[in-house]
């Protein structure tokens, strides 16, 4: 089914990610962006009521037939726990309570966690900071595909197939690139989880349980906001590794579409994000962006010079070390 990728490895490079440079010159030039970082006094407050929401649709869908658990699994509950995940990427930065409430900003994000069904958030933190620090970096930035995972998935039936098995490779991926001890947040997190899960079991039954696991699985696999995996960092242009969008879809995922400003000002709530891009809009509007995320599926699937190999990586000094 179509051509086989034609790339055989990935982009490297020896040079130093673009954003921290950028970064420094556009707060020589607008220091009054250093007032847009901090605290979004909003977030918990809309995390909370998609909590709540999805536990109301739990005791709805508990007296449906299994065919509509799953169809608003994907419909509807898998969008939410989506939004939920990119909640706790932008708690990962602290900006639900400030740097100051690191505690409380984890253990919010375990409460922004339940829904999506498996403890996630506190191995997340652990493993974006990598992210941010080594971008690229040859087995500390583990949002890049395996070796295997490039040399495999190159048809665009197996590029459909990786696109749809997400999930799977997010989990299993940082135990084979960079693993790391198990933290006792990461315990507390399963904990919390697990204990919750099994209390919705008893008080609505399998059907619930299953809604949300399916819907976490589901949109975080083949779904149309899951096109911002691809679109944020996969090389769709020589030589650059980071891409915003600035589309309607932004509205319900915490403005993660503005990913090039996010990895300039990590520090930055989502929700001020296109506050930067109109402040600085000269060092933005320049650069490559997509307009579509479904778009960017359907590219990353039958063009032939994309996929899992379309990344920019390079070598860390922590990754030679030791």
């Amino acid at each position: 089914m179509g051509n086989k990728v034609t790339r055989g490895d990935f982009e490297w490079v020896y040079t130093d990610q673009p954003h921290s440079e950028r970064r420094r010159e556009i707060l020589a030039k607008y220091p009054e962006i250093k007032s847009l970082m901090g605290t979004d006094p909003h977030l918990k407050w809309v995390v909370l009521a998609m909590v709540a929401a999805q536990l109301v649709v739990c005791h709805l869908v508990s007296g449906l037939a299994w065919k509509w658990v799953l169809f608003w699994a994907y419909a509807f509950g898998g969008c939410v726990n989506h939004s939920l995940t990119l909640a706790i990427h932008d708690i990962s930065h602290n900006v639900a309570f400030g740097n100051r409430q690191a505690k409380w900003n984890r253990w919010f994000a375990v409460i922004a966690n339940l829904p999506i069904g498996m403890p996630y958030s506190a191995s997340f933190k652990k493993y974006h900071i990598d992210h941010h620090r080594y971008l690229g970096g040859d087995h500390l930035d583990v949002d890049i595909p395996t070796d295997f995972e490039g040399w495999f998935f190159c048809t665009p039936f197996r590029k459909l197939l990786w696109l749809i098995l997400q999930p799977l490779f997010y989990v299993l991926r940082p135990l084979y690139m960079n693993p790391k001890p198990i933290s006792r947040m990461e315990i507390c997190n399963a904990i919390v989880q697990f204990s919750a899960d099994f209390l919705l079991y008893r008080a609505c039954g399998l059907k619930p349980v299953v809604y949300l696991l399916a819907g976490s699985v589901f949109c975080l696999g083949f779904h149309p906001i899951s096109g911002h995996f691809i679109a944020e960092h996969y090389m769709f242009m020589k030589g650059h590794e980071t891409y915003s969008y600035y589309g309607s879809l932004n509205l319900i995922t915490f403005n993660v579409g503005y990913h090039t400003e996010h990895h300039d000002f990590p520090s930055i709530p989502g929700s001020r994000l296109p506050m930067v891009r109109q402040i600085a809009s000269e060092y933005y509007d320049s650069l490559p962006q997509h307009q579509s995320w479904v778009r960017v599926l359907w590219d990353f699937v039958f063009n032939e010079e994309i996929g899992p190999y379309s990344r920019i990586k390079r070598k860390c000094k922590l990754a030679n070390a030791g």
